[in-house]
């Protein structure tokens, strides 16, 4: 088992946030907490790669589908397809979403990668994101505006939700050699127990 300093974890600059111009605000805030970049790049994902990535089953499309139902009930909209079909759309429209244009695809290593990457980032739906978090700080769409417009949430940014989803993703997105391994000096402050060295 290695240790918890070397976790890593995957993390999607949508659309959005590209064209947003919100790259380098999103890198600055996962830098500044200590977490370091083991891979980087721009692609512009394909509809393949975005369905492998979402890999969800009926009983996620069946809850969702659900919940789309209940949103155009509760403001008049007729209600013309079964729950799977409607979950089957949040999922279209995200590959619609994702393939619309260049993304950056990144490896994130550090203590707890994971719950740290989810922490900065905030809830999945910016509207009830906390202040503080990327979400809550830079954008405001909801789940009830996207469900009625029919398209995905525009919330910036992807990140794995559990340390085996990430190694998953990250398999979708960078080959094995795209991963640098490397010390970084600020890894000594972070990790080093008796941070041996520095008085001279």
């Amino acid at each position: 088992m290695s240790h918890p300093s070397k976790e890593t974890t995957f993390v999607m600059i949508k659309p959005d946030g590209v064209q947003r111009g919100l790259v380098g605000e999103i890198l600055k805030r996962v830098e500044r907490v200590g977490l370091k970049i083991v891979a980087l790049k721009m692609v512009v994902p394909t509809e393949d790669q975005c369905w492998t990535h979402y890999n969800k089953n009926d009983e996620w499309f069946n809850k969702k589908g659900e919940r789309t139902i209940s949103d155009r009930q509760a403001v008049g909209l007729p209600v013309d397809k079964p729950a799977m079909e409607y979950g089957k759309d949040i999922v279209r429209a995200l590959v619609k979403f994702m393939t619309s244009g260049p993304v950056v695809a990144m490896v994130l290593s550090g203590n707890q990668a994971v719950g740290i990457v989810q922490k900065l980032v905030g809830g999945t739906e910016p509207l009830t994101s906390d202040v503080g978090t990327i979400r809550g700080d830079y954008t405001l769409d909801s789940y009830n505006l996207s469900s009625l417009d029919e398209r995905a949430v525009r919330n910036l940014i992807h990140c794995s939700d559990k340390p085996e989803e990430a190694q998953r993703e990250m398999q979708i997105w960078f080959k094995p050699e795209e991963l640098v391994k490397y010390r970084q000096l600020n890894e000594e402050i972070l990790y080093d127990v008796n941070l041996d060295g520095i008085l001279e």
